[in-house]
């Protein structure tokens, strides 16, 4: 079973506020203090570029002498005296032609997860700091998978600039990511505002009804990935996350997330336990897939039913 997203239906979907041109920034600034994750997929891509970008350069300079060897070695008929015949030229210009491409693909594929988790990561931090009206009321926010700690500064930054006492906790798999964490909330002059703990984030270590507002970033769709993306375990262990940041919302609280790939399933799941004012954004290409923020609200009375807490997800 599958659900499109459409950004133009009324009340469930809508074109997200972008951020103003106060909240722009120079990725080389936003590099500087957060750095990267997965730095080794971005060396591996380029790596790879720069490989096929050899072998396409090599195909080129001795083009000739590849067809002499094609031809000879795989008994091409109809040489001609220029070297090679017809069949072994087109087979050497075909292979050349796939390896320049494949050169420009990866190089394309490596810019893009740069700018994915760099400058896009910071503006879509940007993008869900705006999908909160008011700040100033917000007492106590989390940040589930706080990674780096982009989206977790910027909700601080937005606590420090309306003025409110409010805190904002960053949560993560990994003790030393969240000591990092600090480090970076510490350079953006918010650490005041920020606490971070390590944590299971299908299983909550806060009480029910906690937060004023729940956050993620690129995070949920990595939960159950040891079971395969496509995988009814591991759909069902992104609905269990889901469920949970239902469970530590406040009433009228409101949850924000962007993701990747699954977002139909997290509308379904929202629409399943009841939430209201769901809205997903316009398509963002992030990481080479297409990626959404998806924005909703608890409602003020919210009781959950035996079929709101099903983790057997339906496709």
């Amino acid at each position: 079973m599958s659900m499109a997203i459409k950004p133009h239906l009324h009340h469930h979907n809508h074109r997200m506020q972008k951020p103003t041109s106060t909240n722009s920034r120079d990725w080389t600034q936003i590099y500087t203090i957060y750095g990267m994750e997965q730095w080794q997929t971005l060396l591996f891509l380029i790596f790879q570029a720069i490989l096929f970008s050899v072998l396409s350069i090599l195909f080129l300079l001795y083009f000739q002498p590849i067809c002499q060897f094609l031809d000879t070695f795989f008994l091409f008929t109809h040489t001609s005296s220029t070297g090679g015949g017809s069949a072994a030229r087109f087979a050497a210009g075909f292979t050349g032609c796939v390896t320049a491409l494949s050169a420009v693909c990866l190089f394309f594929a490596a810019g893009n997860f740069f700018y994915s988790a760099v400058g896009l990561h910071y503006e879509m931090a940007q993008r869900i700091v705006s999908c909160v009206n008011d700040w100033s009321t917000v007492k106590v926010a989390l940040d589930i998978g706080c990674g780096r700690g982009i989206l977790l500064n910027a909700v601080a930054t937005q606590l420090k600039k309306t003025g409110s006492s409010g805190r904002v906790v960053g949560l993560d798999r990994s003790k030393r990511t969240t000591l990092s964490t600090l480090r970076t909330a510490n350079m953006e002059g918010v650490g005041e505002y920020v606490t971070c703990r390590e944590g299971d984030v299908r299983s909550l270590p806060f009480g029910d009804n906690y937060f004023d507002v729940v956050v993620s970033a690129t995070f949920v769709h990595t939960v159950g990935k040891e079971y395969g993306h496509r995988t009814v375990e591991a759909a069902a262990e992104r609905m269990r996350v889901l469920g949970e940041m239902v469970r530590v919302l406040k009433p009228c609280g409101v949850g924000v997330l962007w993701d990747l790939l699954h977002v139909p399933e997290y509308v379904r799941r929202l629409q399943e336990l009841k939430m209201e004012d769901i809205r997903v954004s316009e398509r963002v290409t992030a990481f080479m897939v297409s990626s959404h923020i998806v924005s909703f609200r608890k409602p003020s009375q919210h009781i959950l039913g035996a079929g709101e807490v099903r983790l057997d997800w339906r496709f």
